[in-house]
């Protein structure tokens, strides 16, 4: 009956454990992701002045919460020519990662979002822009 007694015991310490981890969880840990996403429901994208970029590589980033993206772009004459995406942390955002051609094809990053993959496709579109920012500083 002792062993079993003891077993109770641990079994109940661990539940109090894993309710005290789910409260923490639901009162503190989501409102942060969500207060990080929130930002990119009203973000702005501004025009990327290409003019004033020189030949070269640059990096940007942005994060926003549990989702962040690094890209390295490249500028030759005055346009961009290529992006790669260095990291993507994204949830379920990987398909934003096809967002990059239309940015190359346009010239900008004002273009639509990627379906499904909006936070994650706005998150890659600001590093961009700011790889594209820091190369006139």
């Amino acid at each position: 009956m002792s062993k079993r007694k003891s077993l109770i015991r641990v079994l109940v310490v661990i539940a109090i454990i894993a309710a005290a981890a789910i409260i923490v969880f639901v009162t503190v840990v989501i409102p942060k992701l969500e207060e990080g996403l929130k930002v990119l429901d009203t973000i702005e994208f501004g025009s990327l002045n290409l003019a004033s970029v020189n030949d070269g590589s640059y990096e940007g980033s942005y994060s926003a919460g549990i989702v962040k993206a690094t890209v390295r772009v490249k500028v030759e004459n005055h346009a961009i020519t290529d992006i790669d995406i260095l990291k993507h942390d994204n949830g379920k955002g990987k398909a934003a990662e096809t967002i990059t051609a239309a940015v190359i094809k346009s010239q900008s990053v004002q273009i639509d979002v990627i379906t499904g993959a909006t936070y994650s496709s706005k998150v890659i579109l600001k590093a961009i822009e700011n790889a594209v920012t820091s190369s006139r500083q």
